[in-house]
């Protein structure tokens, strides 16, 4: 006679948060593959790795969570449906080195304004025992409260482009002409190196208007061609990081939406480039790029 673990184990778990974030930020930080791999990681004691992220009906996403002293687990999932700031499903699978531990469908709605925003997230889980449905408990609750910090803390600046994607990543990811467009109005850079690859950096110089000079130091987590670029911003060579940034071109009717997002490392720097303006000098930045490719 099978045992109760061996007859499996089902629950339907429900989470929710309300974020102090625009509902179009919200969206961006629990979808982006960027965002996910801050926020995923429920302790500073795990570790979450994504090996793939395609964030787009039919993609799949496979991350592993390593804890110090136990095995890696592996998480491979696939989104079903994407209404972008309004709902997502994906299916997901858990392993550790062997069979599933447990599948699971997972629903977030997002809802709200130009202000506040709240995810409301239902999770359907079949697993081989008792304890997976409290290690979900636990993990989904510390994670969404990482994803609300996160979100609250996110700068998020998008422009509709009237130019090809293929022209604009061209204009972006080249060495010879990043440095020439990169930067608010007035800006220019000066470059010591520049390797615009995964795991690559660039380590630059912009001067403003008056002359001052702003060390800066990009590093290059991801780069899918065409599609979206990950990097950390650095104040200097090798300073401390001060944001995590993921850009990505998205083609609409023969233009291309390009969002620039920046997830600053605490609240506090977030709310000094409010101070500064930085939303409107990333506009500025992104209206250079429109410049350069329609000149190009």
């Amino acid at each position: 006679m099978p045992s109760p673990q061996d007859a499996g184990h089902f629950a339907t778990m429900a989470f929710a948060r309300d974020v102090a974030a625009p509902r179009t930020v919200l969206w961006q930080a629990w979808t982006a593959p960027a965002a996910r791999a801050i926020w995923a990681a429920p302790s500073p004691a795990v570790t979450v790795r994504f090996l793939e992220a395609d964030t787009r009906i039919g993609g799949r996403e496979v991350s592993v969570c390593q804890v110090d002293g136990q095995p890696d687990i592996t998480c491979e999932a696939g989104w079903l449906d994407l209404v972008p700031e309004q709902r997502s499903v994906n299916h997901e699978v858990i392993a550790a080195g062997g069979p599933p531990l447990s599948a699971a469908l997972i629903t977030a709605l997002i809802a709200g304004d130009t202000t506040r925003s709240r995810i409301e997230v239902t999770v359907q889980l079949s697993s081989r025992s008792a304890e997976t449905e409290q290690g979900y408990r636990q993990g989904f609750e510390a994670s969404l409260s990482n994803l609300a910090a996160l979100a609250a803390r996110t700068m998020l600046i998008r422009r509709v482009i009237p130019a090809p994607r293929r022209s604009l990543w061209q204009a972006w990811m080249n060495a010879q002409t990043l440095p020439q467009w990169w930067g608010p109005g007035g800006f220019s850079c000066r470059t010591s190196r520049i390797d615009l690859r995964t795991g690559g950096e660039w380590v630059f110089d912009m001067i403003g208007p008056d002359g001052t000079v702003f060390p800066n130091h990009h590093r290059y987590a991801e780069v899918r061609p065409e599609e979206r670029i990950a990097y950390a911003l650095h104040w200097g060579e090798d300073g401390p990081k001060h944001a995590d940034a993921w850009a990505s071109l998205e083609e609409a009717d023969g233009a291309t939406i390009v969002t620039l997002a920046m997830a600053f490392s605490t609240q506090a720097e977030f709310e000094a480039a409010k101070g500064f303006g930085a939303a409107a000098l990333g506009q500025q930045t992104l209206a250079k790029l429109e410049r350069f490719a329609l000149r190009a």
